[in-house]
């Protein structure tokens, strides 16, 4: 029998693999449904690709978890039986400094999201998820996230009180809506339909496009645009994997995964006003809290994290000032 599992593990080992130079499909696995940011994004970025790449190679994209949600398409990058994912959240539970991104209205805006990936992501950032394993080729969008719910508007934080609110899996975002007076209930984005429908949970937070694609508004009574954390989505490969393939095609993939930048953020605006309106229209009440109270109450994550990331406090500073002139 141990011969046997031996054995089995080997002929795993070896399919995995393969000479990753000879032309083939380049699997690009995320979790956005038809129509999503992501969804768009990671589509753009492969009619940009095989219109440029050498023939017999060609990227695929694969949605709605069909290659499984964040957590297990990290892992299947390192196993390198996918080749592109596109994590957001997820990426401040694999490496601890990634939860800058978890920091209630750090990101200004995109423009300040930018100068954020210049000053911080780049030299800080990226080279510690090389580390673990995951290269950043592109910095793209999951966006400026809201709080819908069964509930009641969430005018405060005091609203928030007993709100059983799904969130992703990350440590930061369970701790913000801890604070905030929510029972948080981390959930893979495939399960969040069902549970706010059969009441498993009273509501969720999530971008515009990330709630409009996954047809959360069709469940869900209020919207509040709390606009309380901007996700970034990062285009991550294997190093190993990725160093595999043919310089020419490697020049192609980081070039589109970079320029498709412009394209992200351009169509993550006009969602934002296009899918607003087509919230309201579905009949969910949406209200538009001040960020204020919010912020205030949140200010203890920020103290956690300065002091328990290694680093911590100079990646929030380096932050709040990037841009700046």
């Amino acid at each position: 029998m141990q011969a046997a599992v031996v054995l089995a593990a080997a002929v795993l080992m070896g399919g995995c693999a393969g000479d990753a130079s000879a032309p083939r499909e380049l699997t690009f696995g995320h979790v956005g449904e038809p129509g999503s940011l992501f969804a768009l994004s990671a589509d753009e970025f492969a009619a940009r690709a095989n219109a440029r790449l050498p023939e017999g190679w060609s990227v695929h994209t694969y949605g709605s978890s069909q290659l499984g949600g964040d957590e297990l398409l990290l892992q299947k990058i390192k196993l390198g039986t996918v080749d592109f994912a596109l994590p957001s959240t997820v990426m401040s539970s694999q490496i601890d400094e990634f939860g800058l991104f978890e920091m209630p209205y750090l990101v200004r805006d995109r423009e300040h999201m930018r100068a954020i990936e210049r000053d911080v992501v780049w030299p800080e950032l990226a080279p510690r998820a090389e580390a673990e394993g995951y290269r950043v080729l592109a910095v793209w969008e999951n966006g400026f996230r809201h709080v819908t719910n069964n509930v009641r508007p969430i005018t405060s934080p005091a609203d928030l009180r007993g709100v059983k609110l799904r969130t992703p899996r990350g440590v930061w975002r369970v701790r913000l809506f801890q604070g905030l007076g929510a029972n948080p209930t981390p959930m893979a984005l495939s399960e969040v339909f069902v549970a706010l429908q059969t009441g498993v949970i009273d509501g969720q937070e999530n971008p515009l496009a990330q709630i409009w694609g996954s047809k959360l508004h069709e469940v869900q009574e209020f919207l509040s645009l709390t606009g309380h954390v901007y996700t970034p989505a990062y285009v991550v490969v294997s190093p190993a994997r990725f160093d595999g393939l043919p310089e020419d095609v490697r020049t192609i993939l980081e070039e589109e995964a970079s320029a498709v930048q412009e394209f992200v953020h351009a169509t993550a605006a006009r969602l934002d006003s296009e899918l607003l309106e087509e919230i309201r229209s579905a009949g969910v009440a949406v209200n538009d809290p001040e960020p204020a109270a919010f912020l205030a109450a949140s200010r203890d994550v920020y103290t956690e994290f300065g002091e328990s990331v290694a680093g911590g406090q100079a990646l929030l500073d380096q932050a709040a000032s990037a841009g700046a002139p």
